[in-house]
């Protein structure tokens, strides 16, 4: 038998007041479970997941099958592209309505900036 147990029968049997009920500090896990997230750096990891499987619908099959997002990082998304001349008509051309999709589906403060690099 525990201590607090022990001490809550015998006052209990002796008719004595009981201690205060202790203050309600539970929280839902609705609440918790954003800022666990946030202080292990798994938010950021879960919208990395979300760009990479919305990639292709976002810059189309062609783009898709030549470029990969690799990283999402401090709100910068770095694109590995295969080819140079695929990569200059991204970074050039079409950078501002990719980046324009981006941030109208992911929203503005997760993604800011977006750079291309070969590899």
């Amino acid at each position: 038998m525990t201590p607090s147990l022990r001490r809550t029968v015998i006052a209990e049997w002796r008719g004595l007041p009981s201690d205060p009920p202790r203050p309600d500090r539970t929280q839902s896990t609705a609440d918790l479970l954003p800022k666990v997230m946030q202080k292990l750096g798994l938010k950021e990891r879960m919208q990395e997941s979300e760009i990479v499987g919305a990639w292709k619908t976002l810059v189309g099959e062609f783009i898709a099958a030549h470029s990969c997002p690799i990283a999402l990082r401090e709100g910068v998304l770095y694109v590995h592209v295969l080819q140079p001349a695929l990569h200059y008509e991204l970074d050039r051309v079409n950078k501002p309505e990719i980046l324009r999709k981006l941030k109208q589906r992911f929203g503005s403060k997760a993604i800011r900036d977006l750079r291309f690099r070969l590899g």
